[in-house]
């Protein structure tokens, strides 16, 4: 590579917290950068910003998708929208015929943010590390993460994508799942073997750590095998050792259960919050309030996605209204704690919401955990920071693995102690209500259902299940309010199996790939 184009962080650089780019390219060549620990630190951090982008303010974001294609919401949106939302929800582009690059800003930022890793880590050997090699195979590790959890979001949701772990532009086709998944579970047993065995402490914000790397290799262990049928995650890890990685964590990480699980969601808990860097959180990707308009994207800007459609009550904000289904609220038992920290309930919190008028498919319900939120004078909270943009400027950080997952994982996996981790996460949602339920894998699934609803985790868990057991999940014929309107949606099975529960490839990406990239099915 002859240039580098390096983003220079300029908020909060030393936590590695939600921070913002320059809005013009710092351009350095080979022989005055990537030469000092200094520099180092600096492409760590442009790392972190490119998966903080492509996560959070590129595209539809990957949390809302999930959900939409899940049981548990609707497209929703606006009554006079576009209906792309309703595509992704019922896999079928002739709901929206037009919409052939719905992922097209996702596509640009993941690999943009691939690149940035890729670049730091052929730059690494060329750096002055002083001897602090202990440093250098730390900066590898986050990096390799980063890269790990890039493609692990993307061949889940695309299944066919080019696979570099070099800087380049080449016009590559699509590799062999296999092979991308090779490059994901290397980096992560990288990552675990190669991080400080530091316990959990509040003051940890934002960085990737050794208990991070070992959690994202079980979930990508348990996804592959099912989702491929397969029997060990290509050869590289082991149920055993996906298992032992995860015991490490319970035994080592210093991470553990909150005692409310309200306090896990701010708009469920407002003054309860136990923090973004609470001791359950193992490992969250950072947003802050200073998204702008001219080239600050550190915002969490799909969240305003899940917000009540263009209203607020406190400590709700507005939002876009992405809706949930009722089936949800009904799957919940009344002495379980989650039901009413994960859903509004319009009705059960008599909410005056008044613009059924204006939302497609209104149900009654929105997302507690990802809630935009307002203050008691009904400001959105952005504005109330400073920020001057209320929709962009969403800062709630997105939690990518709790530590009741890594418990239910565990016990999935067959540990010795799968009935103490499964009681331990009932326990909590019943309280004194909670009597003991055996360990077995239906039961399992159903918890993970419950326990990590609307945090784009349940359809990946279907999905893991077999497309079989998944599509017959996630269809349904239904009535749904459109406009204040009584309106039949369908969502078919077959169309979800025809596309094997993978999304569109963008149709830039197939023209400028002088169709070298291939549609998946069904799209």
């Amino acid at each position: 590579m002859k240039n580098t184009y390096l983003y220079i962080f300029c908020f909060s650089l030393l936590s590695l917290g939600s921070c913002s780019l320059d809005t013009e390219p710092i351009t350095q060549t080979d022989t005055n950068f990537y030469k000092t620990t200094d520099d180092a630190y600096s492409a760590l951090v442009g790392c972190y910003d490119g998966m903080q982008v492509a996560t959070g303010a590129a595209g539809k974001g990957v949390p809302v998708v999930s959900e939409i294609m899940s049981d548990d919401c609707f497209g929703g949106t606006g009554n006079s929208d576009k209906y792309d939302y309703a595509a992704i929800d019922e896999f079928d582009i002739a709901r929206a015929p037009s919409e052939v690059d719905m992922y097209n800003d996702n596509w640009v930022a993941y690999y943009k943010a691939l690149y940035r890793c890729n670049v730091f880590l052929s730059k690494m050997d060329q750096i002055d590390w002083k001897g602090d090699m202990t440093l250098k195979d730390n900066y590898i590790s986050e990096t390799r993460f980063i890269r790990a959890y890039l493609y692990f979001e993307m061949v889940r949701l695309w299944g066919n994508i080019p696979l570099l772990t070099e800087p380049s532009s080449e016009n590559v086709p699509q590799a062999n799942p296999d092979d991308v998944y090779k490059v994901i579970a290397e980096d992560l047993v990288f990552a675990s073997n190669n991080l400080p065995s530091v316990a959990y402490t509040a003051t940890t914000s934002g960085r990737v750590t050794k208990w991070a790397a070992k959690s994202l290799l079980g979930r990508v262990y348990l996804y592959y095998t099912g989702y491929y049928g397969k029997s060990d995650l290509v050869g590289v890890v082991t149920k055993a050792q996906a298992l032992q990685h995860l015991e490490d964590v319970i035994a080592g990480s210093g991470h553990g259960l909150v005692e409310d699980f309200s306090t896990l969601w701010p708009a469920a808990s407002v003054d309860k919050y136990a923090g973004e860097n609470n001791k359950e959180f193992v490992f969250s990707i950072k947003y802050t309030y200073t998204s702008d308009y001219l080239g600050n994207t550190d915002g969490n800007h799909w969240l305003v996605m899940f917000g009540m459609r263009e209203f607020s009550s406190y400590p709700y904000g507005r939002g876009w209204g992405v809706t949930v289904n009722s089936k949800l609220w009904n799957a919940y038992s009344a002495n379980d704690t989650r039901r009413t920290s994960t859903m509004i309930g319009i009705t059960e919190e008599k909410i005056p919401f008044d613009k059924i008028n204006n939302q497609r498919e209104y149900t009654g319900y929105y997302n507690k955990k990802y809630s935009p939120m307002v203050d008691k004078d009904g400001k959105d909270l952005p504005l109330t920071m400073g920020s001057q943009f209320w929709d962009i400027s969403q800062f709630q950080d997105y939690v990518v693995l709790r530590y009741a997952d890594v418990l239910l994982m565990a016990a999935e996996l067959g540990s010795g102690s799968a009935q103490a981790y499964f009681d331990d996460v009932r326990r909590r949602a019943y309280k004194t209500a909670f009597t003991s339920l055996a360990v077995n894998q239906d039961n399992i699934m159903n918890e993970r259902h419950l326990e990590f609803a609307l945090e784009g985790i349940r359809y990946w868990d279907l999905l893991r299940q077999g497309i079989g057991k998944a599509s017959t999940a996630i269809a349904e014929t239904t009535s749904l309010l459109n406009g204040g309107v009584a309106t039949t949606k369908t969502i078919s099975a077959a169309k979800i199996q025809n596309t094997k529960g993978l999304q569109q490839i963008p149709n830039t990406q197939i023209t400028l790939s002088s169709g070298v990239l291939k549609q998946n099915a069904g799209w």
